[in-house]
């Protein structure tokens, strides 16, 4: 676990737009979990997802990506691989590798404790299941880093009405995480529970909408352990509720506008814990195919979120609970992005396509209520997302 905490922020801030651009192209996404998951690996999840229809298997395929972030003095790179394959037209076993490399000096490292360096290895293990209008799923996640070991066991339904007009999905997912500190014997447990609810309506031949619900529940140790807030100025280790609980719900609209091979999405969120946050996203992506073996997008999206009940920056005196997390603090983003996909061959022996994608994203960071100690002013600053994919289909 880096001590920093800019990744929950850049899983909004990246993940979810290139989330919708998937969506916006016909493809379905990956569920977005908060926990024990690093921003690049849910946005491989969601690259390498199957076709949006519920009622028929993902495709058989193969992706290769490389992953680059460079912002707030953090540099965090590694490839990812998923390979999928599909038996008996029933049912589909995925496998997947993702590696981190983390470096570098966070305005948290740089104010608490020196430069570090960290590697995350994660491998993930799927099968989904065919039965007339329903496919089911059920998958497993084991994550590890030196001071952070992460658990999840994931299920999931959808099931087609109407003739496949309209679409249910449901999930669950549970996580058995372990905290630790690589300078001390510290170590302590987080307990995450994850329910998702979701609606698709196809509208009209070229408009799609839906809606989804996403709670989570956690319990245990939810803080960094590196991390200290301060009081009259003074370091003191933070001291975070051991229960939080989160509400999310979402709506989008995907409309296609064929005489141009255009596709827009227009997307909202809006979240709500128990720790008193409250979040607003709202993105807006556009697509367009140039040629049969090109393909464009463009995406923008805006996140503002409150601060938590118990986030300061400087406290006046010592309370129960104490945080100076950026993270929980009163910020705003906002991102800009574009993405290439290029065809290189069909049929081409035992491959029938194969296709190369580079995305980038340029984000910007704003904190209301936290100060860089070394100047007194608040603290901002830009990161930078770079992302190269390659896929085969057979």
């Amino acid at each position: 676990m880096a001590p920093d905490g800019h990744t929950e922020a850049v899983v909004a801030a990246i993940s979810e737009r290139a989330f919708s651009e998937l969506v916006a192209r016909g493809t379905n996404a990956a569920v977005l979990l908060r926990g024990g998951t690093t921003m690049l690996a849910l946005l491989f999840a969601a690259v390498v997802a199957g076709p949006v229809v519920a009622a028929s298997l993902p495709e058989e395929r193969a992706d290769a990506l490389y992953h680059y972030y460079s912002g707030g003095g953090i540099d965090v790179q590694g490839p990812a691989l998923l390979i999928r394959k599909n038996f008996a037209e029933k049912y589909s076993i995925n496998a997947s590798y993702y590696v981190d490399s983390i470096s570098g000096a966070s305005i948290d490292v740089v104010t608490n404790a020196s430069p570090y360096s960290e590697k995350r290895n994660q491998f993930g293990l799927g099968i989904d299941y065919l039965y007339g209008d329903t496919l089911m799923s059920i998958s497993y996640t084991q994550s590890d880093e030196s001071d952070y070991e992460a658990r999840t066991l994931d299920v999931g339904l959808s099931h087609d009405f109407f003739g496949g007009m309209s679409t249910l999905a449901m999930g669950f997912s549970r996580g058995d995480d372990t905290v630790m500190r690589v300078d001390t014997s510290f170590e302590d447990t987080v307990d995450r529970f994850q329910y998702r609810l979701g609606w698709t309506q196809v509208l009209s031949p070229t408009l799609v909408a839906a809606l989804s619900y996403e709670g989570i529940s956690e319990e245990g140790f939810l803080n960094n352990p590196y991390r200290s807030a301060r009081v009259l100025g003074a370091s003191v280790q933070e001291r975070y509720p051991r229960t939080r609980t989160s509400n999310a719900l979402g709506i989008q609209a995907n409309k296609y506008w064929g005489e141009r091979s255009f596709v827009t999405q227009l997307k909202y969120r809006f979240y709500v814990d128990t720790w008193g946050i409250t979040a607003n996203n709202i993105e807006l992506v556009f697509s367009r195919r140039l040629s049969e073996k090109t393909e464009i997008g463009l995406g923008g999206r805006f996140y503002t979120q409150t601060a938590a009940n118990f986030y300061s920056d400087n406290f006046a005196q010592e309370f129960r609970y104490m945080a100076r997390d950026k993270e929980l603090s009163d910020f705003t983003s906002a991102s800009i992005g574009g993405r290439v996909s290029y065809e290189l061959f069909r049929d081409k022996g035992r491959l029938a396509k194969g296709k190369i994608t580079l995305m980038f994203d340029r984000i910007h960071f704003n904190y209301d209520n936290f100060s860089d100690v070394r100047s007194g002013e608040l603290y901002k600053f830009n990161a930078n997302v770079f992302q190269l994919f390659f896929s085969a289909w057979y």
